[in-house]
């Protein structure tokens, strides 16, 4: 699967900024669904002209939202994944414990791609781009991480290390057990020592 394309992005205004963060918030507490322009105008405290002004669509509102999610995970990670230079071991288990870090402080309800694929599987839907682009994203980002450990096995593994991503992160966002992020994390050092063991 390709990287999906990138929408083009909104030029922000300061009136933009209070709808998108205003969007954002509402978005994820409620659903996207669930919100409406109105609300989102009026919690911002703007017009609805100014709202379409500036976005033309609820849609565009809701792709601004989920590209600024991405981008800034994608920078928080960043971090962990400097920090973390030792190993290539060191590196897949900087993903988990950024991932945890993000939770507590900004995924209490999980992940905001999965949660917006539940809502938005229409792949026309100018935001699916996004949802389905960061995914890949993070695949490619695993199997990259796996090749510096078993470059023979690297797809495998990869989707492996994503499985138990992705599975840890909705198990956050459905507050199934506690703390899920850390038990995938410890299977994920478990099985990054049986890989290396076998090597």
């Amino acid at each position: 699967m390709g990287i999906a394309e990138q929408p083009q992005r909104v030029t922000m205004t300061r009136a933009a900024r209070r709808v998108l963060e205003a969007a954002e918030r509402l978005f994820y507490e409620r659903g996207i669904h669930a919100v409406g322009v109105d609300l989102i105008a009026a919690e911002a405290g703007v017009t609805k002209k100014t709202l379409y002004d500036r976005f033309g669509s609820k849609e565009r509102i809701v792709v601004e939202y989920l590209a600024g999610r991405d981008e800034r995970w994608r920078a928080f990670l960043a971090q962990y994944l400097d920090a973390a230079r030792a190993t290539p071991r060191a590196r897949v288990l900087a993903v988990f414990d950024a991932s945890r870090a993000w939770s507590a402080s900004f995924g209490a309800k999980g992940c905001s791609m999965v949660n917006a694929h539940a809502e938005i599987s229409d792949p026309s839907h100018p935001a699916f781009p996004v949802i389905a682009g960061q995914k890949e994203w993070m695949l490619a980002l695993f199997t990259g991480l796996a090749r510096d450990i078993a470059p023979d096995d690297a797809e495998r593994l990869g989707r492996t290390l994503m499985l138990l991503h992705e599975g840890a992160l909705v198990a956050h966002g459905l507050n199934v057990f506690p703390d899920p992020v850390a038990h995938a994390r410890d299977e994920a050092a478990a099985l990054l020592d049986t890989v290396t063991a076998k090597a």
